[in-house]
């Protein structure tokens, strides 16, 4: 039996703005490499730093998002003295969800091949 992993609490978007959104974050990108990094500056730019989320039952700040070795666009996570990276795709929200969570949302539908 597999481990479900939690749900991200991704804030709705419509459809058609999801649309507008993935082409405004591609414009002028042309490989999947190109079209994360558009991505990742809509999210620098429009997602409301720091905010809180709960990993595993403890609270942690989420203090910055970046692009790791493998391409994916990770949420760099603090807990006390512990800084660690989770993929933005497997970050749960917080409820309500911080301002610009949307871009998560345009990149999950991307991701997922929108």
């Amino acid at each position: 039996m597999g481990v479900r992993k939690p749900k991200p609490h991704l804030p709705p978007v419509s459809k058609a703005r999801l649309k507008g959104m993935i082409e405004e974050a591609v414009v002028d990108a042309y490989t999947e490499e190109e079209q994360a990094g558009g991505f990742l500056v809509m999210i620098q730019e429009h997602l409301a730093l720091p905010f809180p989320v709960n990993i595993l039952g403890a609270g942690a700040v989420v203090e910055k998002i970046d692009m790791a070795r493998d391409g994916r666009i990770v949420a760099i996570c603090r807990c006390g003295n512990v800084r660690q990276k989770i993929g933005i795709l497997d970050l749960p929200l917080p409820t309500p969800a911080p301002a610009g969570a949307e871009w998560i949302t345009a990149y999950h539908h991307w991701h997922k091949g929108f």
